[in-house]
């Protein structure tokens, strides 16, 4: 039976962050280079950043289990009365069953239960997997950004809402 938890230890953040290695390598190469791969989970999904945004900026993380083995996660920051949905990451071979709508429905429930108004996200324009699915969730485009990430790299995606 799959299990949401939030991540709380340093050991539950350095199994995320080495989870997010693993996905973003598989998922995202061929999308971006490898180089804005390794820059990006440095950045945003290294230990020490996941550490940061939980401490700075108010990011919950949360993983997702099968059989306790850890298969996902997804981490939500509340922003201006919404939701900023930062992560949602599921291991490839869980893709398909259903699971990131579960796991997006646990998100839905806690803006709810929060009184706030939307769920708002970024993805990258050209990860189509990724944009249809957020279409099927209701979710819609409300703009296009292009955001200097540093490095020589930068982010080419849609922000995409649901209002609630």
């Amino acid at each position: 039976m799959p299990e949401i938890r939030k991540m709380q230890t340093d050991d539950d953040i350095r199994r995320t962050a080495e989870l997010a290695a693993v996905i973003w390598r598989e998922h995202f190469r061929g999308m971006i280079t490898d180089g804005q791969i390794d820059y990006m989970l440095e950045r945003f999904q290294s230990f020490d950043a996941m550490q940061r945004q939980r401490r700075e900026e108010g990011y919950e993380y949360f993983g997702f289990f099968i059989d306790g083995v850890q298969q996902g996660y997804f981490a939500v920051a509340p922003r201006d009365g919404t939701l900023f949905l930062s992560k949602l990451y599921l291991c490839k071979e869980q893709r398909g069953k259903g699971y990131a709508s579960e796991m997006f429905g646990y998100i839905k429930a806690c803006a709810k239960e929060r009184g706030l108004s939307s769920i708002w996200l970024t993805v990258n324009r050209h990860n189509d997997d990724s944009v249809a699915v957020y279409r099927h969730w209701g979710m819609e485009v409300i703009r296009e950004q292009v955001a200097d990430i540093g490095g020589g790299f930068v982010m080419d995606d849609y922000v995409f809402e649901l209002k609630l």
